[in-house]
């Protein structure tokens, strides 16, 4: 058995979407999803399948990572990432790089060649540059509808907001499960602010025999009730089944705080499940059964 689920985010949504954007919303979806799945098909681990994914989303303008990262008050983006598998609940994050072209990249190589687990600033630089990864001017990033929503000037009408982060969930055909997530954070943030994404147990989490998570939405609200690591422990301790615990996490416990967002999980069975209290959220969902979803879902 496998699986994998991936989201791009979730945000708000017009009444109806212009076809030609929701078409390109959803290819970049299947992009990744397709990428990730071929991997698990082949036999391959859930950790290059979450990663794989991430990747061609974060090379994706249309979404809030990598080269479509929202931008800070000052004019930069400021990205996030974190990896995990769990197996011996082994992570790597990085947060705060702002010439790292695919921080999930980086965020692996902290896991898999230091004895870390979260590098910021220059120093997470260093690292991309000692590994060779590929590093881009910060221009790269500065998308003209980043920049628009910088400045504050109204968005087309119909359009679509991808907000919060993107990410991947996958259980591979010999258990392993792995998460992974990525984004350039909150519109005009504080330089320097960090958000749930590449902090273990917040917006990404993996433990082996549970599940795996990758959350999307409010990061200070998401890091404040541990959210990834709470629906963990509700399945391993509570018995509560992954969609149990992922609607408690979502329509009992963020609202206390006035949160509100979305998360993919997977299971130690390859359950999958996508939840969300935004207007809408972009994901995508396969496993060997055959099944496969990609869509922008709305509230009912």
């Amino acid at each position: 058995m496998h699986a994998i689920a991936v989201h791009g985010g979730a945000g708000t949504l017009p009444a109806v979407l212009p076809a030609a954007q929701e078409t390109a919303y959803i290819q970049g979806l299947a992009a990744a999803l397709d990428a990730g799945n071929a991997i698990l098909e082949g036999g391959g681990h859930s950790l290059d399948a979450v990663c794989t994914a991430v990747q061609i989303l974060e090379d994706n303008p249309l979404f809030n990572a990598g080269r479509g990262a929202a931008l800070t008050s000052a004019g930069n983006a400021e990205l996030d990432a974190a990896v995990m598998v769990g197996a011996q609940q082994r992570a790597g994050a990085v947060a705060c790089v702002r010439h790292v072209r695919n921080p999930v990249l980086l965020a692996r190589r902290v896991m898999e060649r230091t004895r870390h687990v979260l590098l910021a600033g220059s120093g997470a630089e260093e690292l991309a540059f000692e590994e060779g990864l590929d590093l881009v001017p910060a221009e790269y990033f500065r998308t003209p509808e980043r920049q628009r929503e910088l400045l504050g000037e109204h968005r087309p009408a119909g359009a679509a907001q991808s907000e919060g982060t993107v990410g991947a969930v996958a259980l591979d055909a010999a258990g392993h499960l792995a998460a992974a997530t990525s984004t350039g954070g909150m519109t005009r943030k504080r330089p320097g602010r960090v958000g749930d994404s590449p902090l273990i147990g917040a917006g990404t989490y993996a433990k082996e025999g549970v599940c795996a998570i990758s959350a999307t939405g409010h990061g200070e609200l998401f890091i404040r009730v541990a959210a990834a690591h709470h629906i963990s422990c509700a399945v391993e301790y509570r018995g509560l089944t992954l969609e149990q615990a992922v609607q408690e996490l979502l329509r009992e416990i963020l609202p206390r705080l006035d949160g509100r967002g979305g998360v993919i999980a997977v299971d130690a069975h390859g359950n999958l499940v996508t939840g969300f209290t935004t207007e809408g959220m972009f994901s995508g969902l396969a496993d060997s059964t055959g099944r496969r979803e990609v869509s922008i879902r709305r509230q009912p």
